[in-house]
This record gives structure tokens, C-alpha cells and sequence, in this order.
């Protein structure tokens, strides 16, 4: 098992250090992606090499995941701390502003960075991962959604970790990715995962992330009050920004894209039918093109 691309380790004064991939001419337009549960850089695999004949690429594994620092503590996962990271490293590199992509919690992420640094993030890409209002909402408005997340619940839980060890992480591999993901594709990139999540505290590390979160996620039987921030004003993405959303996943549902254009004025969408959760890897050329065609008009 080799690694598709190299990577560097980079101390950030954040009090982390991450493993980057990079790609490139440093001097040229910086983009950098993010991904999500429970993956690394290789997300982007399919990304990286095409949009590196243009821009300089950045694709860190997030704090938490592969072979990056993973604090131990959960309030060491809030959404701060990994935008805290990747404006840290648009720094390292000299970027002060930026083409951002994320997908799943790299996107949250990415929705979280545009929201709160419009002057560093000079276009938004997102895949796949919900608007923070839209999604919070959506736990509350219908039960589809709810229903769809309540693995967030399972992974909050501390019981996990002890029934993975009593499993085994290939098990839980298997048991995670049945019906999220093309099985042939999978199959290629399981040993990855599995060492990835296989290093030490990498398991409590991602699930953190789902901890740290401020998002409720009621019971299917539970009739919690409904969160005022949902209904209060909210501010407006203000870059422009595409959404590229695999149709067929089952974790984030396509009502995540209602509403989307009240909250983000430049907004694209464009829906890729043939692919699920994972639509970097899913559906590769439809992403590629929809990136390459967005950035042309845009």
C-alpha cells in the first residue's frame, strides 16, 4: 500500500501539526480542500492532480484523522479549531485569500470559514455537507432528516469505541460503508482506512468531531424546544459559491439543498444523480467538470 501523494508535516501555531499534501506551483492561485468523515486528503484524489495544472492545491488530513495531531480532549474538535488550522496553513503558504472545497465535515468546516472570513475565502465549494441553519432546521421541520442522522447520536456515544474494539476496525469498516459507496471502489481503498483509523486514538479523535458539535440531533421519539437561531436572522454567505451534491446519499438528504439560495446570494447548484455520500471519489468526472466549469463563469 503506497500513498498516491507525498506528504509534508507541518507544525501550525494553532498547537497541531498536519500532514499536507501539496501540489503545484506555490505561486500559483491557492485552493484548499478539506475533507470529511472519516477519510484524509485522499478524498481529493481525483481533485488534486487536475486542479494542480492551474492553482497550487493544499489538501491536509484534518486534525483527528490519519497520521495528523489528534488532541485529546473533545473541546479540542469545535468547528473553531480546524478553521483555526486551515487559515493557519493558507498562512504558512503565504495565501492570503482562496479557493475553499470541503466535503462532509470538511465542509461545515468550509461553510463556517466563508461565513466568518469573506476576505480570505475568495470562492466556496461545497460537497455534500449541509448548511449549518439548513441542516439544524431540517432536525426539527421533518423527520426524514432526523431519522437519516441518527448515527450522529451513535457516534457521540462513548459506548462506540468499546464495541469497535470488541469488533475490530475492518468490521466496522464493513458495517459503516455497506450501501454508502460503490463496493468495487471500496474495496480498493479499504486498506487505507483501516490504517488510517487504525492509529492510535484515531477513533475517539473523528468521532470528537460529532461531539464538538453544537448541532442537535433529537431522538426520533424526543420533542426537544426548537433552537431560536433557527428563526432569527442569519447572515448571508457572502462568496460566491458552488454546491455540488451527490443525489443519491442516504446520511445527507437532498431537502438540504432547500432554502440554500435565501441564505447564499451567488449561489450554483449542481446535482450529480449517479452518485452518493462520496461524490469526490463516486463520481469524479462530474465533479471535476462542474468545478472547472463554475470557475470559468465565475
Amino acid at each position: 500500500m503506497t500513498e498516491a501523494f507525498p506528504l509534508t508535516r507541518i507544525a501550525l501555531p494553532t498547537g497541531v501539526s498536519l500532514d499536507v499534501a501539496t501540489a503545484g506551483d506555490p505561486a500559483a492561485p491557492a485552493m484548499i480542500f478539506l475533507h470529511g468523515f472519516p477519510e484524509s486528503h485522499r478524498t481529493w484524489r481525483h481533485q488534486i492532480p487536475e486542479f494542480a495544472r492551474d492553482h497550487f492545491v493544499i489538501a491536509p488530513d484534518q486534525r483527528g484523522f490519519a497520521r495528523s495531531d489528534k488532541p485529546e480532549r473533545v473541546e479540542n474538535y469545535t468547528p473553531d479549531k480546524p478553521v483555526g488550522d486551515m487559515l493557519a496553513l493558507a498562512r504558512h503558504f503565504g495565501k492570503e485569500r482562496f479557493t475553499l472545497i470541503g466535503h462532509d465535515w470538511g465542509g461545515a468546516i468550509a461553510w463556517m470559514a466563508a461565513l466568518q472570513n469573506p476576505q480570505a475565502v475568495e470562492r466556496l465549494i461545497i460537497l455534500n455537507a449541509p448548511h449549518p441553519l439548513v441542516f439544524q432546521r431540517s432536525m426539527f421541520d421533518g423527520l426524514d432528516q432526523r431519522r437519516a442522522s441518527q448515527y450522529i447520536r451513535a457516534f457521540r456515544d462513548p459506548a462506540i469505541e468499546t464495541m469497535i474494539a470488541g469488533i475490530g476496525v475492518e468490521a466496522f469498516f464493513d458495517k459503516t460503508f455497506v450501501g454508502h459507496a460503490d463496493a468495487d471502489k471500496l474495496a480498493a481503498e479499504r486498506p487505507f482506512y483501516v490504517d488510517q483509523w487504525s492509529q492510535p486514538g484515531a477513533l475517539t479523535a473523528m468521532f470528537n468531531w460529532y461531539r464538538a458539535s453544537a448541532i442537535q440531533v433529537p431522538a426520533m421519539d424526543e420533542n426537544p424546544p426548537r433552537p431560536a437561531f433557527v428563526d432569527a436572522p442569519f447572515p448571508p454567505v457572502i462568496p460566491p459559491t458552488l454546491v455540488i451534491w451527490g443525489m443519491g446519499d442516504t446520511a445527507l438528504l437532498p431537502c438540504q439543498l432547500e432554502g440554500l439560495d435565501a441564505l447564499v446570494p451567488r449561489l450554483t447548484v449542481v446535482r450529480v444523480p449517479e452518485a452518493g455520500h462520496f461524490v469526490p471519489w463516486e463520481a469524479p468526472d462530474a465533479v471535476n467538470r462542474a468545478i472547472r466549469d463554475w470557475l470559468a463563469a465565475s
